[in-house]
C-alpha cells in the first residue's frame, strides 16, 4: 500500500509526462479494439456473403437419397451440427410462351431450409409457396422474362418429367447468377415432377463453427458409416479460407507490434523516471525503504498507467467503431463493414494493456534497485 501511494504521488507530481503516457497507451489500445472489431466484421461479412446461406457441410449420392429423414437424425447427433434439411436439385428448362431458360429446381423442405437460406428475408415480391405447384423464381430471370405474381410457367426436366406451376413470389440473392438459375419450390412439387416420391438428392448441413466444418465431415461420414459422398466448403474454397486465414494472421500481427511498441514506449519514460526521482528514491532509502519496496513502486506506477490507458483505450476504441459505423455507409445507407463488437476481445485487449505496462515497469523497477544511497548524496 505504501508503494502504491508513493506512485500515485510519482506520477502526480509529473501530470505532463503521465498525460502522455496513459494517452499512448489509450491509442494503442484504441488501434486493437478497432483493427480487431475491423476485421473480425469483414470475416464475418465475407462468410455470411459466400457460405452463411448456404450449405457447408452436404451428403449427396450417386443416386437419389430416400432413408433421408433418418439421416437428419443421425446427422443431428455429431457435435457441432445446427441445421440439417433436404433438397431435391434437378436441372431443367423454364419453358415461358415461347421463351426457355436453363434453370435448377430446387425442391426444399421450406422450414428446415429457412435456417439455411433465410429465404423469407430475400422476398422481395409475393410469398412464399403455401400449396403444391407453386414457386419462387429470382428477381433477375423474373424482370427479363416480364412476369408477374400469379402468372403460370411450365418447369421441363430432361427425362424425368414437366410440370406447370403458379408464381407465388420473387427472391432475390444478390447474386446474379442464382437470381437467373434458381426455381424454388417445396419438397413434395419437385418429387411430383420427376415421378420419384420420398427422395431427395442432397442432406444440406451447416455448423457452429465454419472453421471446422472439414473436421464435422469427417465425423458426419464416421457417423453415417455408408458410401455417401460429403463435401464441405472449405476443401471446395481453399483460396477463400486462405484468404479469411492472412486477415486473421494480420489482424494479429497489428496487434502484436502495436503492443510491443506500447511496451518499450512506457518502458524508456519510466526508466527515465527512476533518473528523474533518483533523490526522492535514495531519500527514502535512507529512511529504510528497502530495494523491494522501491522496485513495487515503479510496478505500481506501470499498473496504474495500464489501468487508465485500458480504460481510455477501450473508450476510445469504441468512440471510432461508433464513428466509423456512423459515416462509412454504402449507398444502401449500411455500414460498408459491418463491425464485430464482441465484449470478450475487448476486455482482452483491455487486459493486454495492463499486462504490457505492468511488464514494461520491470525495466525502470529493476533499475531502481541500483540507488546508491551514498550516490545520491554525494551527487545532491
Amino acid at each position: 500500500m505504501f508503494s502504491f501511494k508513493i506512485a500515485y504521488r510519482f506520477l502526480r507530481s509529473s501530470i505532463g509526462q503521465t498525460i502522455l503516457i496513459v494517452l499512448g497507451i489509450s491509442v494503442g489500445v484504441s488501434v486493437q479494439v478497432f483493427i480487431g472489431s475491423l476485421i473480425g466484421g469483414l470475416q464475418n461479412s465475407l462468410v455470411q456473403t459466400t457460405i452463411g446461406n448456404s450449405s457447408q457441410v452436404t451428403v449427396v449420392s450417386d443416386d437419389y437419397i430416400s432413408s433421408y429423414s433418418d439421416i437428419r437424425d443421425n446427422v443431428l447427433e455429431v457435435k457441432g451440427v445446427e441445421t440439417v434439411s433436404y433438397a431435391l436439385d434437378e436441372p431443367g428448362t423454364l419453358i415461358v410462351n415461347e421463351n426457355t431458360s436453363p434453370i435448377l429446381m430446387r425442391g426444399l423442405d421450406l422450414e428446415l431450409s429457412e435456417d439455411i437460406y433465410e429465404l423469407k428475408e430475400k422476398i422481395v415480391q409475393g410469398k412464399l409457396p403455401s400449396t403444391n405447384n407453386q414457386v419462387l423464381i429470382g428477381l433477375d430471370l423474373f424482370e427479363e422474362l416480364e412476369l408477374s405474381i400469379g402468372d403460370t410457367i411450365n418447369l421441363s426436366i430432361p427425362l424425368k418429367g414437366d410440370m406447370n406451376v403458379t408464381i407465388s413470389g420473387v427472391y432475390d440473392f444478390n447474386v446474379s447468377q442464382i437470381n437467373n438459375s434458381w426455381i424454388i419450390t417445396n419438397l413434395e412439387t419437385a418429387q411430383n415432377v420427376i415421378g420419384s416420391t420420398d427422395v431427395v438428392s442432397s442432406i444440406e448441413i451447416q455448423v457452429s463453427d465454419v472453421f471446422a466444418a472439414d473436421t464435422i465431415a469427417m465425423n458426419i461420414d464416421a457417423k453415417l458409416n455408408s458410401n455417401y459422398n460429403i463435401s464441405n466448403w472449405i476443401d471446395l474454397n481453399q483460396e477463400l479460407l486462405s484468404g479469411l486465414q492472412a486477415q486473421g494472421s494480420s489482424s494479429l500481427m497489428i496487434q502484436v507490434f502495436v503492443t510491443i511498441s506500447v511496451v518499450l514506449g512506457i518502458a524508456s519514460v519510466l526508466a527515465i523516471t527512476v533518473i528523474q526521482k533518483s533523490r526522492q528514491i535514495g531519500i527514502l532509502k535512507a529512511m529504510g525503504v528497502k530495494d523491494r519496496t522501491a522496485s513495487l513502486i515503479f510496478l505500481s506506477q506501470g499498473f496504474i498507467l495500464g489501468i487508465l490507458g485500458a480504460i481510455g483505450g477501450v473508450a476510445l476504441g469504441l468512440l471510432l467503431t461508433y464513428v466509423f459505423s456512423t459515416f462509412a455507409l454504402d449507398p444502401d445507407g449500411n455500414p460498408v463493414v459491418p463491425l464485430l463488437i464482441e465484449a470478450d476481445f475487448i476486455a482482452l485487449s483491455g487486459l493486454i494493456a495492463v499486462v504490457s505496462a505492468s511488464l514494461a515497469s520491470l525495466v525502470p523497477a529493476r533499475k531502481s534497485t541500483k540507488i546508491s544511497i551514498i550516490e545520491v548524496i554525494k551527487n545532491g
